[in-house]
């Protein structure tokens, strides 16, 4: 066993590192404009995929943490991003999630997480799946909310040498990010819908304990709410532009604290063990 662990953390850390290189190198060649971008992000998708897998899928059972949702969330988020990419001009979001994702792969090492004790529910798998989707699609969508916020300050500035010269000339126009922003918003309002009922429905045994209205389903349910009503306004007043892009941001923070957030806390600040 020892060996195996030996061989398994000795691929791993190599796998890792090439994927953190791929990830910053694709960042530089979209900087440079050059084509071969999206294939070195496909590269580092490929390579961060079993180092992920690794992570959370330990020896001695199965481990998940903050750090591990954060790795899972960037992955899906670049995922989902490449594959937008070879239909919209994304360069710009490329340059800022590809690096994220980059650093994430290595957070795991450093913040290994908890080791789930016991019998894990078959239930769990696909809820922690379908979670961790929500929070991948709900991530690029507030990456083109902050995106949309600062490109409509400078347009109100009328600054052209900051949209000429920017990242923002990588980007596709405005109307287009936002028609992406409520696409993301609708998939991931759809995904975070399912995670909740699948916890409410089955917590005992999902989790093994009944349900609890502690401060993570709390922040949680706060973001379901601001993205609900926030694609009601879209739909039936017509919500969009800078109001639509705060709220998105807003709904994403309090996912974010819901359980990254609470997790962190957990495991660096209170240093608790496991706890699902």
């Amino acid at each position: 066993m020892t060996s195996i662990a030996a061989i398994l953390t000795h691929w791993q850390g190599w796998l890792a590192l090439s994927a953190v290189a791929a990830y910053f190198v694709s960042a530089w060649l979209v900087r440079q404009r050059s084509v071969h971008a999206l294939r070195m992000l496909g590269l580092g998708l490929g390579l961060h995929a079993p180092v992920l897998a690794l992570q959370i899928v330990a020896l001695e059972g199965l481990r998940y943490g903050f750090a591990a949702a954060l790795s899972a969330t960037l992955w899906l988020a670049v995922l989902v991003l490449a594959w937008e990419a070879r239909r919209s001009r994304l360069d710009g979001a490329m340059r800022v999630v590809a690096p994220v994702a980059g650093v994430s792969v290595v957070l795991p090492w450093v913040f290994v997480g908890t080791l789930f004790q016991g019998e894990v529910s078959a239930l769990f798998l696909p809820h922690l799946v379908i979670g961790t989707l929500a929070y991948g699609v709900f991530l690029l969508a507030a990456t083109l909310a902050a995106f949309i916020l600062v490109q409509a300050r400078v347009l109100q500035s009328r600054n052209r040498l900051l949209l000429d010269d920017g990242v923002f000339d990588q980007m596709p126009p405005l109307l287009a990010m936002e028609r992406m922003l409520f696409r993301y918003l609708g998939i991931g309002f759809g995904l975070l819908t399912v995670t909740l009922l699948s916890g409410v429905v089955f917590s005992e045994e999902v989790f093994g304990r009944p349900l609890r209205l502690d401060h993570k389903s709390l922040l949680t349910l706060l973001a379901w709410v601001v993205f609900g009503v926030l694609l009601w306004g879209h739909r039936t007043r017509g919500w969009r532009g800078v109001v639509a892009a705060r709220a998105t941001l807003a709904g994403f923070v309090a996912l974010l604290l819901g359980y990254v957030g609470s997790r962190f806390v957990l495991e660096v600040i209170l240093q608790r063990g496991p706890g699902r």
